[in-house]
């Protein structure tokens, strides 16, 4: 961000939104989070660059510093055609110091003198081969140039046209986005089904019909406190949109329950609420929710991505998209749309909610994971 600032452009590394570059100083960047990002597997694809190159990374960053850039087949994302394009990126790996292209050189050079009978005659070659060797090592023990460099560009979410979210199934695309999206329903359409991003019917639908999301079952919700923690997220909102000046570093239960019972009716107006109790109950009572009683727009208060699709990761950000007072799971999935939302929030709600997602987050991270969207630790952290 100070780079960004003294050149007075928050898009230096990302311009376009497409082909994102990247800066690679040390291998324990391995373990940080893509920051400032237009698509949401950008992250996951440089975690596979750096554990499919660790060893040359780990090389090359004794001696050098590693740059790049993401490339795919797009350089401008003009419509959604543009998007579906992409299907896969390449690596283009730079050093500062040009220590991969040495290494090159210097292979090309050992192949040459192993293949030419008459190389070892050439002294200019050979002073060239210890100048480089000085450079780069012995680059028979220390590989200094990326091997792997291509990867899928799987399903994705992208800033473009206000938030699009492609999803690949076997022989078919889903595009979710705002109707208003250049390219929405006329690119490719015998190939891609396009749903309206505020149609939450027909997008619950084809999550569960695809299978990428957990009903509503007393076997997870139970034990998970689910059910607790979004009403709990429901109850703060609800305090803020009726006292956004209140300094709330003294919340607790007792405060809490004092102002349910002094505020029953706006509760009541609301009805996320008593809908949400009346969830537990059914629970207790059947061990399952029949969603064709849970009107449209309160269902996805009520699932999880199922940890088992691949896509678990997209799917958990796409349903916080529809649960605007859970500022926790915007935090942990969709860090854009929290930051959006943490720059509308008064200054007393600000410092409450950064002090929920310390003491709920922060002090064990893959514990809360694991807890409320049944994340295993080893899948690791995703999004930071």
């Amino acid at each position: 961000p100070e780079v960004a600032e003294e050149l007075d452009n928050y898009d230096y590394l990302d311009p376009n939104g497409i082909n994102r570059r990247f800066i690679i100083l040390t291998p324990r960047q391995q373990n940080l989070p893509v920051v400032h990002t237009r698509f949401s597997n950008t992250d996951a694809l440089m975690h596979e660059f750096f554990a499919a190159n660790l060893r040359v990374i780990n090389a090359l960053t004794i001696k050098d510093v590693i740059y790049g850039e993401i490339e795919d087949s797009v350089s401008e994302i003009a419509d959604i055609d543009d998007l579906l394009s992409i299907e896969k990126v390449e690596f283009k790996v730079l050093s500062a110091d040009d220590v991969i292209g040495k290494a090159n050189r210097l292979r090309t050079l050992a192949d040459r003198l192993r293949k030419d009978e008459d190389a070892w005659r050439d002294e200019d070659m050979l002073g060239e081969m210890v100048t480089l060797a000085k450079r780069v090592g012995d680059i028979r023990q220390n590989e200094m140039v990326p091997e792997q460099v291509v990867f899928r560009h799987d399903a994705f979410w992208t800033s473009h046209f206000g938030g699009t979210y492609v999803f690949f199934d076997e022989g078919s695309i889903t595009v979710i986005c705002d109707p208003d999206a250049p390219g929405f329903r006329k690119s490719r359409p015998w190939q891609v089904s396009y749903l309206a991003l505020n149609d939450k019917k027909r997008v619950f639908q084809f999550l569960a019909d695809t299978g990428r999301i957990d009903l509503p079952r007393a076997s997870w919700m139970e034990p998970s406190g689910f059910v607790e923690h979004r009403a709990d997220m429901v109850i703060q909102s609800l305090v803020h949109e009726a006292e956004p000046e209140r300094d709330l570093s003294d919340l607790d239960t007792v405060w809490l329950q004092t102002w349910m019972h002094r505020n029953a009716s706006r509760i009541n107006r609301d009805g996320t609420y008593p809908f949400l109790n009346q969830v537990k109950r059914m629970l207790a009572q059947t061990g399952h929710v029949d969603l064709k009683d849970v009107p449209t727009d309160k269902r996805f208060l009520l699932v999880r991505a199922k940890v088992e699709h691949e896509d678990m990761w997209l799917v958990n950000r796409l349903i916080s998209e529809y649960n605007a007072d859970d500022f926790v799971s915007r935090y942990v999935f969709n860090k854009q749309r929290f930051y959006t939302d943490y720059a509308d929030m008064t200054e007393p709600f600000r410092e409450h909610v950064v002090t929920t997602i310390k003491d709920t987050y922060f002090t064990d991270k893959a514990g809360l994971r694991a807890r409320l969207y049944g994340i295993p630790p080893s899948l690791g952290d995703r999004n930071a």
